[in-house]
């Protein structure tokens, strides 16, 4: 047999990069980075300290945490649930289902928080039933810009948890439940402490983007000081008035999302060593 021979590299040996692959890659580098250089250059750092202290700045931050972390805290309530029957569980409509769990990560933050006006506003589906019931206005109420920052951000909690439950051994499961455990115990002491790694990393991936979320809550809840008003609103605001200001919270916001990166760092890596043994 005649002609080209094809060779296989031999493990362990570094890929040589084909120049047409690491040029866009490297293209691709810069137009993900030159943004948050862009961040970092106009940064006033003499006035950063006073801009981040700043009292509209303190109670953004402040509604900012308590808004993301009660997203977190109903996220992982119906969301952790709802990942366990979509990887473990067969029921009519499972295909609609994870789409509508996927909808909100494609879907505009604005069209969003009109769908959620249409739903639990004043005229909503469930507004009036809510307002006439429990005296609940979620609209222009810290408790809309919850319910917002969670529309957006429990995603990426199921679809984290679903993939590590649908990729669970049921073995050690099947052991416990042998021994007696109820449903309930085994997914307590059995399977949760087995996709640990993927929920700590779903849930800080949810609670970064309910951290970062803009388009549903301003749209669903306003953008109203000490009430609704968090970091990106307040950076919305601050950019038409105070452009330096605008800068250095971003900056903040830039930092507490590297952060969350970094720290899940372990986690991807863990995560890709465990899936190549």
């Amino acid at each position: 047999m005649t002609g080209a021979r094809l060779s296989t590299p031999r493990l362990g040996r570094p890929t040589r990069t084909p120049l047409t692959l690491a040029v866009p890659a490297l293209l691709a580098v810069a137009f993900l980075a030159l943004p948050l250089v862009g961040v970092l250059v106009h940064t006033s750092w003499r006035e950063l300290p006073g801009h981040l202290a700043s009292p509209e700045a303190t109670e953004a931050l402040w509604l900012s945490l308590v808004v993301s972390f009660w997203s977190l805290l109903l996220s992982l309530v119906m969301g952790v649930p709802l990942a366990w029957l979509l990887a473990r569980a067969d029921f009519p409509g499972k295909a609609l289902v994870r789409s509508l769990v996927m909808l909100p990560m494609v879907l505009p933050p604005t069209v969003g928080g009109v769908a959620l006006l249409l739903a639990f506003g004043r005229r909503g589906l469930l507004g009036p039933w809510l307002e006439n019931t429990f005296g609940l206005t979620l609209p222009f109420h810290t408790s809309g810009a919850v319910v917002a920052a969670t529309f957006v951000s429990m995603p990426f909690l199921i679809v984290s948890l679903e993939g590590a439950l649908a990729g669970l051994r049921p073995r050690y499961e099947e052991t416990a439940a042998s021994l007696g455990a109820g449903p309930l115990r085994v997914f307590r002491t059995v399977t949760l402490p087995m996709v640990a790694p993927a929920l700590a990393a779903g849930a800080a991936l949810t609670w970064a983007r309910a951290l970062g979320e803009f388009g549903a809550t301003i749209t669903f809840a306003g953008n109203l000081p000490g009430e609704t008003q968090t970091l990106p609103l307040r950076v919305y605001l601050l950019l038409q008035e105070q452009p330096e200001a605008a800068t250095s919270v971003s900056l903040l916001l830039l930092l507490i999302a590297l952060a969350t990166l970094v720290a899940l760092r372990g986690r991807w890596t863990a995560a890709a060593e465990g899936d190549e043994g």
